[in-house]
């Protein structure tokens, strides 16, 4: 199979393109100063932040296989909607089944840069338990979607991530906040739910990727947002 069938936008145009305007919105409110205490308390240099999201969003188009299951028959062309989201399934012809892959943008990167986060603030105690707790609560909510794979409202994680990282650590609940959304997602959406991906008829099943991207980049986002935005003024020294 030719590895450009592996790569695709996992979310249709419009609502990656909504993802787009939401990066650049973030870049303009940090260029003028109006959240920039959350990205000094994450603990990154905010231009690394906006490689390093741009990266996650171009990111998403490429999969890197990692397994093979046999199927009779597999979706192929079309888009799914699922919670008001449009995802894509790519067209596939002779495939032989269900392809496992991990997204870069959606797992790879997010993955490593959550491990680095941890490391940098050792957070290792709080950290488990954000992403404990981010986990179980996308597992109950995360839904399998036929031809796409395993699916999760949104603003869920991020909004859940958020909410954990101000309650385990008002100081440092910008790094926690990424760690939990992002590794809570990808652990209680995806690999919780492996067990499921047979009969789903998906050609590509990639963890990070459709079904779970736009969560997880959302927490890159909108999680970091709100944790710098409600933390108290007297940290902000």
């Amino acid at each position: 199979m030719p590895l450009l069938d592996y790569h695709y936008f996992p979310i249709a145009l419009p609502f990656f393109l909504l993802l787009l305007f939401l990066f650049a919105l973030l870049v303009i409110l940090i260029e003028i100063r109006i959240i920039e205490y959350a990205y000094k308390r994450i603990g990154i240099n905010h231009r690394y932040i906006f490689a390093l999201l741009l990266l996650s969003l171009l990111g998403s188009y490429v999969n890197i296989p990692v397994a093979e299951l046999s199927a009779g028959r597999v979706l192929s062309g079309k888009e799914i909607t699922f919670f008001g989201m449009r995802y894509v399934v790519p067209m596939v012809e002779g495939w032989p089944g269900t392809v496992i892959a991990l997204n870069v943008g959606g797992a790879i990167i997010p993955t490593l840069l959550s491990l680095y986060l941890l490391v940098k603030n050792r957070l290792y105690s709080r950290g488990l338990i954000g992403v404990a707790i981010v986990t179980v609560i996308v597992h109950m909510t995360a839904y399998p979607v036929k031809g796409v794979g395993i699916a999760v409202p949104m603003f869920i994680p991020p909004l859940v991530a958020a909410a954990v990282g101000l309650l385990l650590s008002r100081r440092f609940a910008p790094p926690l906040a990424y760690i939990a959304g992002s590794l809570g997602t990808l652990v209680g959406a995806d690999l919780l739910n492996l067990g499921e991906i047979q009969r789903l008829d998906a050609p590509i099943a990639s963890i990070g990727g459709a079904g779970t991207f736009d969560a997880i980049f959302l927490t890159g986002i909108l999680a970091v947002l709100l944790a710098g935005l409600f933390t108290p003024r007297s940290l902000r020294r």
